[in-house]
């Protein structure tokens, strides 16, 4: 993916002061925030890492105990004050301190912790996720929120390939995209007015 000059422009902008800078990327499931993450890192180099939301999901087990399992990815399926509490970590980082995240592994549907390590020496800390607008503790430890988005039918196109690749039949996958992500991707809509920047991502 080819970041566009605005948007290297503004994390120059962000970046010039020298400090740690946290940047979300929000948007809706299968809009494309981890390919734009991915994207930037490579651009950026040893300056950013990427730390997705994703590994905050609540385990499976836990999911099944709260009767919250055939809604994973909702909001209410994730610990969203450990969210906060690692960007406020990463806000505070030492120059002698390695930050460890979670992260999501889709080939096991379940989070694993300490995957991620954030030196000292990172400057941008690039945090993607559904919900980085919805919970106000998270969105408030960010420097600057971009909202990225996609043509509805593609993103639904995406969203129902990603869930066959993990072991959905085509039905069960469109009824997943239908029953779960769709209704959360009109929540997460309602957050758009408070981004920073519109990224329109294309196919």
């Amino acid at each position: 993916m080819q970041i566009g000059a605005t948007e290297l422009a503004r994390v120059d902008a962000l970046l010039a002061d020298g400090r740690r800078k946290l940047l979300g990327l929000v948007g809706a499931p299968g809009a494309g925030k981890s390919t734009l993450a991915a994207a930037l890192q490579e651009a950026l180099g040893p300056r950013a890492q990427v730390v997705p939301m994703d590994g905050f999901h609540l385990a499976n087990v836990e999911l099944q105990r709260l009767g919250r399992a055939g809604r994973k990815g909702a909001p209410d399926t994730f610990d969203s004050a450990g969210y906060a509490a690692l960007l406020q970590r990463l806000r505070l980082q030492g120059p002698n301190e390695t930050v460890y995240a979670p992260e999501f592994r889709r080939e096991i549907e379940e989070p694993v912790a300490g995957a991620i390590a954030v030196l000292p020496q990172t400057q941008l800390v690039i945090t993607e996720g559904n919900y980085l607008l919805l919970w106000p503790a998270a969105a408030a430890l960010l420097d600057e929120a971009w909202y990225v988005e996609v043509d509805d039918t593609l993103r639904r196109e995406r969203l129902t390939r990603r869930h066959e690749q993990f072991g959905r039949s085509p039905e069960a996958a469109i009824a997943w995209v239908a029953a779960t992500d769709d209704p959360n991707a009109q929540l997460i809509e309602s957050t758009r007015a408070r981004a920073d920047h519109i990224v329109h991502i294309g196919r």
